[in-house]
């Protein structure tokens, strides 16, 4: 061979092997994040579920990557969302309880992890907490449970003749079991309770001017993601009409609610971000138990409570996890 021909096949292998090597290297994973809200509604469950991730070992933009689709309250655009993920072929999809039977629908192979407030063995997403089996894992932070419990503090702040207004989500999924649950929470306590339902953003004025016209001392706002996405609207007619009100996540308070109990919905979206991380590392969603979401949490906000006048008793300040001056 002479020496020029030499060279140029010299020159021509050493580019290549750089090209090889880095048709070699894996890919980065993609994340399929699937929600129902609205991305501006969900910044704070985003962010807990990337410190999650981080947990794990993963950051995004450096060893992975996060594709968001968002339905924006409108379920119907769920499973078209879900499809559009599996064609792009993610290594893992990330959902919450009202979307993931559209995921599971949409396929039998990538790893789901859901979160959800419902139970998701009722709802039939998984078939058992223990071991879910097949592709779908997640976390459940069970919401309506506690309801009695929040319903016997508001019960606590406001006089005992008052009627107790509940807005209520008719679209909510097993909507009428958790109604009955709270109609049954306040015949126990003694307390008269006007049920008014709301399931579009242009109801709430007149499910607010129902309440206050039948009289209603205080407000029990029922759970629901379509609620928390609409949860400044809420809590904005809530002091309009100067209604002390109780909510189901903590996100309702810091958005000037007077009060919240239930269980931490950042603390759940972390613990998904984990579950999407061990995946990742290869560990099967089906042998990963749905873990329950153990974090309950009392907040109250000292600023609402003063511009209604309203005074906080002693024993629930003190009790209280996070008072918000």
């Amino acid at each position: 061979m002479r020496r020029r021909e030499f060279i140029t096949l010299a020159g021509s292998t050493a580019v290549a092997w750089p090209l090889a090597a880095r048709a070699q290297q894996p890919a980065m994973p993609v994340i399929g994040y699937l929600d129902s809200k609205a991305a501006a509604a969900s910044c704070y469950q985003v962010e807990a579920f990337r410190k999650g991730l981080n947990d794990a070992g993963f950051a995004e933009g450096r060893n992975v990557e996060i594709e968001f689709r968002w339905a924006e309250d409108q379920l119907d655009r769920a499973p078209a969302l879900a499809a559009d993920l599996v064609r792009r072929r993610v290594a893992v999809i990330v959902t919450e309880g009202s979307t993931a039977p559209d995921a599971k629908v949409a396929t039998s192979t990538i790893p789901i992890v859901f979160v959800s407030g419902v139970d998701p063995v009722e709802r039939g997403i998984v078939t058992s907490l223990n071991r879910s089996s097949g592709n779908v894992t997640g976390v459940s932070f069970f919401a309506a449970p506690l309801s009695p419990k929040r319903l016997e503090l508001l019960h606590q702040l406001v006089p005992k003749p008052a009627v107790i207004g509940l807005l209520w989500d008719p679209n909510l999924l097993n909507s009428e079991t958790q109604l009955r649950d709270v109609e049954a929470a306040a015949s126990a306590l003694g307390r008269e309770m006007m049920i008014v339902k709301a399931g579009t953003e242009s109801e709430f004025d007149a499910a607010f001017a129902t309440i206050v016209q039948a009289g209603a001392g205080a407000l029990f706002v029922g759970t629901g993601p379509f609620y928390v996405s609409r949860r400044r609207q809420i809590v904005a007619l809530a002091a309009r009409h100067a209604l002390p009100a109780s909510y189901f996540l903590r996100e309702f308070v810091v958005a000037g609610g007077l009060m919240s109990y239930g269980t931490s919905i950042t603390d759940a979206y972390r613990q998904v971000g984990v579950y999407a991380g061990r995946i990742l590392k290869g560990e099967k969603a089906g042998d990963l138990p749905v873990v329950l979401s153990s974090k309950v949490e009392l907040v109250v906000n000292l600023t609402t409570a003063r511009t209604l006048n309203f005074e906080l008793p002693p024993a629930l300040l003190a009790r209280a996890d996070e008072v918000i001056q």
